[in-house]
């Protein structure tokens, strides 16, 4: 059999699986990919609904992810960076602070924003220089403890936790107590430090847009819900079964292998709300977070503060919930439009839409950030991939479907000549 011949199938076109099929094109293959929906991108999509642009989530690109890097064009995405701090509303003042070497309009305001001790101002420094020269692969060896843990032992003193780090990745990690493991604090603290959190000007979803693009020998079954998986056999929602070499999950895997029953991820959810306001109470591009307890809005962003394709001439604000107390969706909103009076001073804003999603990231333990070929292997010919297998990260899903095509490479390389397969990813 020569490479065309063989079956390759990708389960899931998010990022994940689109970095799958990329690999395995550039070694001579073409996968097809199913999907259960009607277009790419996964968790990572965005819609037009009255001239603005919604992400399925607030998402942002860390512009210094190696992955990222690797496999995407930055500059054809027309990234629209985020200064590098945020703005805390706090009975009723706004403070500022963020890091003055990378923007120097942030020095003044941080100085004077009397969050935290002059000595956390000297420990953010001190964990800075620490992290800038501590590679990726040491800091996911560290042994794990509880963020909150490791910036207690750090020496932070409680108010900086409580003002700053609790609800600024509280946000990232959609948890609201920092038991997120130290590993991943450090991972994305690193990765603020050394670039920039960002969206495309087209919104997230240019992301699987733009590696959709790269892809020329991939056939792509959309609207197609896959019910189970075994070696050689793929069954389809409709019983069709199609005949399969090699198979990639790069989606959930728990309900499509028998056997995988009772190991389903658990996963954290959240709930974004898009509210039109006609003007910013934050002019310059920067996360807005209200770290008192008990609140349910965890963060804010004016996405019309970047350059979007927007056509509406008003502001489009988004709201992260964290928890949402298990209120209704109409309670929900009306509580957040109360809170976004009182703490923010917004006073006038209209709904747009509100997202509810309930696999927003996985709930890992052990993470790690990076995995050889071989242990993406389930069986004989199946494969997983996805950013559970790794770290809750963009970086981890790129991660895992290059790992997971190479896993099939090396598994054909016995009856393929190895002198075709490149070895750009070795």
């Amino acid at each position: 059999m020569n490479k065309l011949d063989f079956k390759i199938h990708i389960i899931g076109a998010g990022v994940s699986g689109l970095i799958a099929a990329r690999v395995l094109e550039d070694n001579g293959f073409s996968p097809v990919i199913i999907e259960a929906t009607d277009r790419v991108g996964g968790r990572v999509k965005t819609d037009i609904i009255d001239g603005y642009q919604l992400d399925h989530g607030f998402q942002v690109l860390l512009t210094a992810y190696p992955a990222a890097k690797k496999y995407l064009n930055f500059e054809a995405l027309e990234l629209q960076k985020f200064l590098p701090g945020a703005t805390i509303f706090n009975n009723g003042n706004t403070k500022t602070i963020g890091d003055p070497l990378r923007d120097l309009s942030l020095l003044i305001p941080t100085l004077t924003s009397g969050i935290g001790t002059i000595s956390d101002k000297l420990k953010v420094l001190k964990l800075n220089q620490l992290l800038k020269k501590t590679s990726l692969s040491e800091i996911f060896v560290k042994s794990e403890k509880t963020t909150l843990q490791y910036l207690l032992d750090f020496g932070f003193s409680e108010e900086m936790i409580s003002k700053f780090f609790k609800p600024f990745f509280s946000g990232i990690f959609l948890e609201t107590k920092l038991e997120t493991s130290s590993r991943m604090f450090e991972f994305v603290y690193k990765m603020f430090g050394e670039g920039y959190a960002s969206l495309p000007k087209a919104g997230i979803e240019a992301i699987p847009k733009q590696l959709l693009q790269n892809l020329n020998n991939t056939t792509f079954k959309f609207n197609t819900k896959v019910t189970s998986i075994k070696d050689g056999e793929i069954t389809l929602d409709d019983n069709t079964k199609l005949e399969s070499h090699f198979t990639i999950i790069a989606t959930e895997a728990s309900s499509l292998i028998s056997n995988l029953k009772n190991q389903s991820t658990k996963w954290k959810s959240c709930h974004t709300l898009y509210f039109e306001t006609e003007g910013r109470v934050m002019i310059k591009p920067i996360i807005g977070l209200i770290p008192e307890a008990g609140t349910l809005i965890n963060n804010i962003f004016y996405h019309t503060s970047i350059g979007t394709y927007t056509t509406a001439n008003k502001e489009l604000l988004s709201v992260t919930v964290v928890d949402n107390q298990n209120l209704s969706d109409e309670i929900l909103i009306e509580r957040v439009k109360t809170e976004l009076k009182e703490h923010c001073n917004i006073h006038s804003c209209k709904f747009i839409k509100q997202y509810d999603i309930p696999m927003a990231l996985p709930k890992l333990k052990d993470i790690r950030y990076e995995m050889l070929a071989s242990e993406t292997r389930l069986t004989t010919s199946i494969f997983l991939a996805g950013d559970t297998q790794l770290n809750g990260s963009l970086n981890a899903a790129m991660i895992s479907g290059e790992r997971a095509a190479l896993g099939v490479i090396e598994t054909l390389s016995s009856t393929i000549s190895s002198e075709s397969i490149t070895s750009e990813y070795r």
